[in-house]
C-alpha cells in the first residue's frame, strides 16, 4: 500500500548558537499551553494515586486494581479510533476546551463522594469509565494540536519533549503530594485538589489566540475517513512498526503502576508513603529521560534510541520484580521511568514528523489507542495473573516482554531508516542518508 506524504517541513534556520532546551515555549500559546498543564497534570497524579490507594484500602485485591486501570482505559480501546476522524473535523481547540470541564466535573463529583463517605468501588468503576470516555477525544486532540500551538514548524520535537518533560516532572510532584494529602486528610481532597486544578489549564487554553483554518466542506462518511487511516498506516512501515512495538510494550510491561499499590504494602511492607515514593522514583528518571530528548536537536537517529529505551525499560522491570528492598526498588525505578518516557516520546516525535498533515487526528488517535487504548488489556490480564502467580513474577514477564520487543525493534531498523531518511531528505531534515541508499522516487512513506 502506498501513502502520500505531506508537503516539506520548513528547514530550521541556521543558528551559531545550540538552540535552547525550550525553545518551543518561545510560541505563546505552547508556553500558556505548558503553564496551565502543568499544574493540572500535578492533580491528575494526585487523584491517580488517590484511587488506586482508595481501591486497594477498600479491597486488599490486586485483581480490582487491574480492574479499575481497565475500565479507565478501554473506552479509549474503543472510541479512540473514531474520535480521530471527528478531531480531524472539529476544530482542536474548540474540543481541548470541552474536555478539560468534563475531566474537572468528574474528579469534582469523585471528591463529593469520598467527602460523603458513601463512595463505593462500583462507583469508582463507573466514573474511571467515564474519564477514560473524555479521554478518549482529549489525548489524540492534544497530541494532534500540538503541532497549532508552536510558531516554528522545527521546534516540533522539541515541544513534544517538554511535553513529556511536563507530564513527569508533576509525575515527581504529583504522587509525593497525593501520599502526604491520603495520610493527612484523606482521599477526598486528593479529588477535590485535583478538580481544583483544572482551572489552570482551562484558562489557559481560553487565553490562547488561535487561528480558525479554513476546513473544506466534508462529504465523506467517518467510517470512510476511518478506513482512510488505517490503510494510510497500513501502508507506511515506520508508523506501522513503530505503533506495534508502543502496543506490545503498553499491554505487556507498563502495568506495572497498577500493581504498584500491592507491590508497597505486600512486597516492600510499606504504606501509602512508600507507594508515592516509588511513583516518584519512576517519575525522576522518565523527567530525565524527557530532558534528555528535549536537548536533542533533531529527530535524526531517534529509532536507535526508541530501540535501546525498550531494552533498557525490560531490563529495568526485571530488576525492580527481584527487588526486596526499598532501597534497591528506590534506585531501580528512575531506569524503568527513563526507559518508557523516552522510547514513547521518541515513538511520538518520529511519527509526528512523518505523518500526512491532513490524516495528523487519525494517526495520533491510532498513537493514542496502541499507547493508552491497550493499557486497559494489560491491566486487566496483569490484575489476573498477579492474582495467582503475584505481583513480582507478573512484573518480571512485562519486562521480559520489553526486551523482546527492543531486541525485535532494533532488528528491522535498517528497513525503517531506508525508507526513513529520504522522506527526511525531502522535508529538509537529513542532507544525506547516512544509513541505506534512498528509497524509490515516488513520494511515499510505504513499505
Amino acid at each position: 500500500m502506498t501513502a502520500p506524504i505531506s508537503a516539506p517541513l520548513p528547514a530550521p534556520p541556521p543558528t551559531s548558537r545550540r538552540p535552547s532546551i525550550g525553545r518551543a515555549l518561545s510560541s505563546r500559546n505552547y508556553r500558556l499551553f505548558f503553564g496551565g498543564q502543568s499544574v493540572s497534570l500535578v492533580g491528575t497524579w494526585i487523584t491517580r494515586i488517590a484511587t488506586s490507594w482508595l481501591v486497594y484500602r477498600l479491597t486488599g485485591s490486586a485483581f480490582l486494581l487491574g480492574v479499575v486501570g481497565f475500565c479507565s482505559q478501554i473506552p479509549t480501546l474503543i472510541l479512540t479510533p473514531f474520535s480521530g476522524v471527528l478531531i480531524d473535523r472539529w476544530n482542536r481547540h474548540t474540543v481541548l476546551v470541552v474536555t478539560q470541564v468534563l475531566s474537572m466535573l468528574q474528579s469534582l463529583a469523585l471528591a463529593i463522594l469520598a467527602f460523603a463517605g458513601v463512595i463505593t468501588v462500583t462507583e469508582i468503576l463507573i466514573l474511571q469509565l467515564v474519564q477514560g470516555s473524555i479521554n478518549a477525544f482529549d489525548t489524540p486532540a492534544r497530541q494532534a494540536f500540538v503541532v497549532e500551538m508552536v510558531d516554528d514548524r522545527s521546534y516540533l520535537s522539541n515541544a513534544i519533549a517538554l511535553n513529556s518533560t511536563m507530564v513527569n516532572a508533576s509525575r515527581i510532584v504529583g504522587p509525593s503530594i497525593g501520599g502526604m494529602i491520603i495520610a493527612l486528610a484523606g482521599e477526598g481532597w486528593c479529588f477535590m485538589v485535583d478538580a481544583i486544578s483544572y482551572i489552570a489549564v482551562i484558562a489557559s487554553l481560553l487565553a490562547m489566540h488561535v487561528t480558525r483554518a479554513e476546513r473544506e466542506p466534508i462529504t465523506t462518511r467517518v467510517t470512510e475517513e476511518f478506513r482512510t487511516g488505517l490503510q494510510y498506516i497500513r501502508g507506511s512501515l515506520p508508523i506501522r512498526t513503530a505503533l506495534i512495538l508502543l502496543a506490545i510494550v503498553s499491554t505487556m510491561s507498563m502495568p506495572y503502576t497498577v500493581l504498584m499499590p500491592a507491590i508497597a504494602t505486600q512486597t516492600l511492607h510499606g504504606g501509602a508513603h512508600t507507594l508515592g515514593f516509588l511513583m516518584t522514583a519512576s517519575g525522576v528518571g522518565a523527567l530525565i529521560g524527557a530532558l534528555y530528548l528535549a536537548s536533542r536537536l533533531s529527530v535524526i537517529g531517534l529509532e536507535d534510541v526508541s530501540a535501546m529505551a525498550t531494552i533498557t525499560f525490560g531490563l529495568g522491570l526485571i530488576g525492580f520484580a527481584l527487588s526486596r528492598q526499598l532501597w534497591l526498588s528506590l534506585a531501580i525505578l528512575p531506569i524503568v521511568g527513563a526507559g518508557f518516557m523516552v522510547q514513547m516520546a521518541s515513538i511520538n516525535t518520529i511519527i509526528q514528523t512523518l505523518v500526512d498533515e491532513r490524516l495528523r487526528g487519525r494517526v495520533m488517535a491510532f498513537y493514542v489507542m496502541a499507547f493508552l487504548g491497550t493499557a486497559p488489556i494489560g491491566s486487566l490480564l496483569a490484575g489476573a495473573v498477579a492474582a495467582r502467580i503475584g505481583s513480582e513474577y507478573t512484573i518480571l514477564f512485562g519486562g521480559a516482554a520489553s526486551v523482546a520487543a527492543g531486541i525485535w525493534f532494533a532488528s528491522r531498523l535498517p528497513r525503517l531508516r531506508a525508507v526513513m531518511h529520504p522522506i527526511y531528505e525531502r522535508r529538509g531534515i537529513l542532507t544525506s542518508p547516512p544509513h541505506a541508499k534512498p528509497a524509490a522516487a515516488s513520494e511515499t512513506i510505504s513499505s
